[in-house]
């Protein structure tokens, strides 16, 4: 087997901002509200691992302040995000601008998610398997979207099996707090 799977499973199945999000939206919207938000996550991160895989990530570890300025970029919109989370509505009462992300919400949130930009980076760093640079990119991104997918089915998934549980306007108040608040630490690590 190809040690790439592995580390990229690993990678993504661990929390981040991704997972997070996902969970929650599944606990708040239902598994199927949460499809194209997990569709457009599995998207983004293969885009995000093919362009690392093309040079990208070389660019961002050569150039400081561009990487300053998106690390800037990522931490302001999860913030962002963990507020928004941490302020939702209670149980299902939901106001009407509130939705789960879109497919597009989702593929551009990759650009500013600093967990899989870490990730694409290790992997195209120690995983490459010295084939040409097309090629290498088309194995990194397919090898992201294709975990990825399978990866946020299951906190989908799990977040809505989750919802079972929250009964009470004061279990929602302690998923959403806890949800927000490791949102919010996963913004501090982008500075890590």
């Amino acid at each position: 087997m190809d040690p790439l799977y592995p580390f990229v499973f690993a990678g993504l199945f661990s929390p981040g901002p991704n997972v997070i999000l996902i969970t929650a939206s599944g606990a708040r919207f239902g598994f199927r509200a949460t499809l194209p938000h997990v569709a457009g996550v599995a998207f983004g991160v293969g885009i995000t691992a093919g362009l690392t895989g093309l040079g990208i990530g070389a660019l961002l570890a050569a150039r400081p302040g561009l990487t300053l300025t998106l690390k800037i970029a990522a931490a302001a919109w999860i913030l962002f995000m963990a507020w928004q989370l941490l302020n939702a509505s209670r149980l299902k009462a939901k106001r009407p601008r509130e939705r789960p992300f879109t497919f597009i919400e989702a593929v551009l949130f990759q650009w500013v998610n600093p967990k899989v930009w870490a990730v694409a980076m290790a992997a195209a760093a120690g995983y490459g398997a010295g084939l040409g640079p097309w090629v290498d990119a088309q194995r990194l991104a397919g090898a992201f979207s294709g975990l990825n997918l399978f990866v946020c089915l299951f906190w989908s998934f799990a977040g809505t099996l989750l919802a079972l549980l929250l009964t009470t306007p004061a279990a929602w108040a302690v998923f959403r707090t806890v949800m927000a608040t490791a949102l919010a630490a996963s913004a501090l690590m982008v500075f890590l």
